[in-house]
């Protein structure tokens, strides 16, 4: 009897230091941090209580979730056109438009306002979430400026969307259809959503902050000039192969063209499925 009593002591006092290793393991799993992000900092008002105000008094039906996004992230907009040279107006209506207003799951429950997917590169915390296809990654930020610091780098990073820079901060309708040509998006419609937002919510007023109104972060990428910016998208153009997609075009017909196959045409494009348009520029190399 005392034999049976022992016994059963030792396994409940085994059983109880596995499930405390197990509990422990799982902890510092949960802990562990990947992605090194800084605390934002408070930007300077860029006018866009005014402008809401003034948007209000002439269109009373506008979306106040639409308004109040403009008011919230304006700034961080405006500041990563003067460090990247990507137009504000169009930072922001991706924004307003990929993160339903700043009210979708993606975006309450992971802060990324752009849809941006894990793509191979990320080390970053991770979502699972249904888009194009089931269950797919999608990067996972602590703050929603984060997510519009990781937009610009995942624009200027990425040579797809070199083309994009030959075109001027103002210009928001060229940035709008180039978007859609370079695969951002699939939706057809896509370059005309964006077009409607900034108009509506005259957004483009934003693209007219001067830098010497508005004091940019030192701690992020250099600015570039309209000329170093054209030098340097025409170099990209110069060391790199790209294809313009024609009517009749596959992702096969392509990588048989140029003797390589569609998955690595896919993955230096960041191409998500085999969906391409007409006009789209394609690196095939």
């Amino acid at each position: 009897m005392k034999l049976k009593f022992f016994l059963y002591c030792f396994f409940l006092l085994l059983t109880v230091s596995c499930g405390s290793r197990k509990n422990v393991n799982k902890s510092n799993k949960k802990l562990e941090v990947v992605l090194n992000e800084s605390k934002p900092k408070k930007l300077p008002s860029v006018n866009q209580e005014k402008l809401t105000k003034a948007l209000v008094r002439s269109n009373p039906k506008l979306n106040k979730y639409t308004l109040a996004y403009i008011k919230k992230y304006a700034p961080i907009a405006v500041q990563e056109m003067h460090l990247n040279r990507i137009p504000a107006s169009i930072t922001l209506a991706q924004g307003i438009l990929e993160s339903g207003k700043g009210r979708s799951e993606l975006a309450l429950k992971s802060n990324n306002h752009f849809g941006i997917k894990c793509h191979t590169q990320w080390k970053g915390e991770r979502v699972y979430h249904d888009d194009d296809e089931k269950g797919e990654c999608f990067r996972k930020y602590q703050f929603v400026e984060t997510s519009y610091v990781d937009h610009s780098a995942f624009l200027t990073k990425r040579k797809r969307y070199a083309f994009l820079f030959s075109y001027g901060v103002k210009d928001y309708k060229k940035w709008a259809r180039g978007l859609k040509k370079a695969g951002y998006a699939t939706d057809k419609q896509y370059p005309n959503k964006l077009i409607k937002i900034i108009e509506n919510y005259k957004l483009y007023q934003f693209d007219n902050v001067k830098k010497k109104d508005f004091k940019v972060s030192k701690t992020f990428t250099k600015t570039y000039t309209d000329e170093e910016a054209k030098e340097d998208v025409a170099s990209k153009y110069l060391d790199e192969k790209y294809y313009e997609v024609k009517k009749g075009d596959t992702l096969y017909s392509i990588a048989r063209k140029f003797k390589t196959s569609a998955d690595v045409i896919k993955e230096i494009n960041d191409l998500n499925n085999n969906t391409i348009s007409i006009g789209q520029k394609l690196l095939t190399r």
